[in-house]
């Protein structure tokens, strides 16, 4: 039988022996394998021509970033329909909030979502604002283009760093239904406002525009984006909805107004008339600066001497500190910073970390303050007791940052929420914001959850399983607000576990739960006052009756003797 010889299902019962010595005979005979035509998927190896330095060179191109995210979109938020929605929801109106604060305007935004056509996955999104508007010249880089923005070079608070966000968005809504983004933006009463369409070509990671041409606008300034596109929505948590919420928790000086999906008309009245905080841009402090951007600042720099280098292009260097650190990195004063090479920037790399300096200064941040907290959490949610707490500056890679935390006990709203069970105690409902912007995924990543966890609640009276959050009608926001956050990816979802943020979070929680811990301690003492005062005024009666008995007293006597035993017993057990 030859190599290649089709065995038959009734060929199956043969003679072993007989089968054995045909082999042999037709194997002795058999041509060399060389000579054997080859498996059809062996001969298509063959025809395979081996790759060279020179083939593999020619396929070599550049790859643009827009095509990169567009084929890993998933790193930036639109994992699935339902992110996507939130995640467009979310990069449009972090923009508008930026934009007015930055103009020192009040934020007054509407955000409308409407089905197209009836259908449950296609939708068009619209985010209007009265900010200061967008120079037209502008438009298409920022709704078309990634990576432009004017954020990422600066050291100040802002929601947006990268700016990917709003153009990543416009991008998803062009490849899942093929509409361009639609923007109308005025920049000034007297001047018409232009309505533009654009569309980012992914090759290049340019903008084409569709449309441009003047247009009415119903504001005398402000910006209106609109955007169609492919996504699915969902009340509940991690929902667009749930997102404004909590956008209105932490901004009570904006105004939002929300229509869903489902024609209900959510209204966020603005809760205070005072503008938050404006930070101011501040220079990269020397402690986080690394070896190899140290050399490449010294080299771009304009000052004519390294003294001068270290004094205006860092913060917390004087001219006497820069002079000390040049001296001790034994370097020539009059050396200009263009000259200086690799061997002599890592001396003064390490003499610079050696050298103790004052913190960055902390008025690149504006927190959200404690009061306005307590404001924010009574806008969303009806509690018994609340308190906020806002950490003192601190820094992590010679960026500062601060924490603050808030806090809200006998939620009416969280009875039975987390497990339908009304009877049951609800878990604490953790509520992230980094730089006043809701996070709403990857909670178990977050640098937040694990200081949340790694305290003990049983401490401030709360009871906690091991490995879970700990129980009661009890909400937790907490604030990380720093000029530059640490996201753990471009979707910035999740806070890195920084050792520093997360201590400046504990401490945070920790003043929190020492007023919580008081209050819900003298919530008990009240509950057993409260029980024994009416064992009191069960048996008191019985008592006045016995008394009546054994010392035949009139009624009125009696009345009177239980009034004041009743008197004395308060009095013993006054409440704290």
């Amino acid at each position: 039988m030859s190599a290649h010889k089709k065995v038959q299902p009734a060929q199956l019962n043969f003679d072993f022996k007989q089968e054995s010595r045909a082999d042999a005979s037709e194997v002795a005979d058999a041509p060399p394998m060389e000579a054997l035509p080859q498996p059809i998927e062996g001969r298509r190896r063959s025809r395979t021509v081996a790759a060279t330095a020179e083939s593999i060179a020619a396929k070599q191109r550049d790859i643009s970033v827009s095509e990169f995210f567009a084929k890993n979109r998933h790193l930036l938020g639109f994992d699935n329909p339902r992110k996507a929605l939130l995640t467009t929801v979310k990069e449009a109106v972090d923009n508008s909030m930026d934009a007015c604060e930055e103009a020192h305007i009040l934020p007054t935004i509407a955000v409308s979502i409407t089905p197209i056509d009836g259908s449950e996955n296609k939708f068009r999104l619209t985010v209007k604002d009265n900010g200061p508007g967008i120079v037209p010249k502008q438009v298409p880089n920022i709704f078309a283009r990634l990576l432009y923005g004017s954020k990422f070079h600066t050291l100040k608070m802002s929601r947006g760093q990268q700016g990917i966000g709003i153009s990543a968005a416009g991008m998803y809504g062009l490849l899942t239904t093929g509409e361009p983004v639609q923007i109308i933006s005025r920049i000034a009463g007297a001047k018409p406002a232009r309505h533009y369409h654009v569309q980012i070509d992914t090759t290049k990671n340019r903008p084409d525009v569709i449309l441009d041409e003047e247009c009415q606008f119903d504001q005398p300034t402000g910006t209106s984006v609109t955007i169609v596109l492919e996504g699915r929505y969902q009340k509940g948590r991690q929902s667009v909805d749930e997102y404004l919420a909590q956008t209105a928790m932490a901004n009570p000086h904006a105004a939002i107004s929300y229509q869903a999906p489902d024609g209900t008309v959510s209204d966020y009245p603005r809760q205070t008339n005072e503008l938050p905080f404006v930070p101011m841009e501040i220079k990269p402090h020397p402690h986080g600066v690394e070896l190899g951007v140290l050399f490449k600042m010294a080299r771009q720099s304009e000052s004519k001497k390294i003294v001068d280098f270290l004094h205006h292009d860092f913060s917390r260097v004087s001219g006497n500190v820069g002079r000390e650190i040049v001296k001790k990195a034994k370097l020539s004063v009059n050396l200009k910073p263009q000259q200086l090479t690799l061997k002599e920037a890592e001396k003064l790399h390490q003499v610079i970390n050696d050298t103790k300096l004052m913190a960055p200064p902390t008025d690149c941040i504006g927190p959200i303050g404690e009061e306005k907290l307590i404001d924010g959490l009574k806008r969303v949610v009806q509690a018994d007791f609340y308190t906020s707490s806002t950490r003192k500056p601190a820094v992590y890679r010679g960026n500062p940052f601060i924490v603050e935390a808030a806090l809200a006990f006998g939620c009416k709203e969280l009875k039975g929420e987390e497990n339908g069970d009304d009877d049951k105690e609800p878990l604490m409902r953790l509520v992230r914001f980094a730089n006043r912007v809701p996070l709403l995924y990857q909670q178990s990543s977050c640098a937040t959850y694990k200081a949340v966890m790694e305290t003990n609640w049983r401490n401030y009276g709360l009871s906690q399983s091991r490995g879970a959050l700990p129980g009661g009608p009890i909400l937790l926001m907490i604030h990380v607000a720093s000029v530059w956050v640490p996201f753990t990816s471009e979707s910035k979802e999740a806070v890195a576990h920084y050792p520093e943020i997360i201590k400046e979070i504990k401490l945070a929680i920790q003043e929190c739960g020492r007023k919580l811990g008081m209050h819900v301690r003298k919530q008990r003492r009240i509950k057993d006052e409260m029980v024994k005062r009416g064992y009191i005024e069960i048996y008191l009666p019985h008592i006045g009756q016995a008394l009546k008995d054994i010392l035949t007293l009139k009624d009125s006597q009696v009345n009177t003797l239980v009034a004041k035993l009743a008197t004395i017993l308060e009095r013993s057990r006054s409440l704290p």
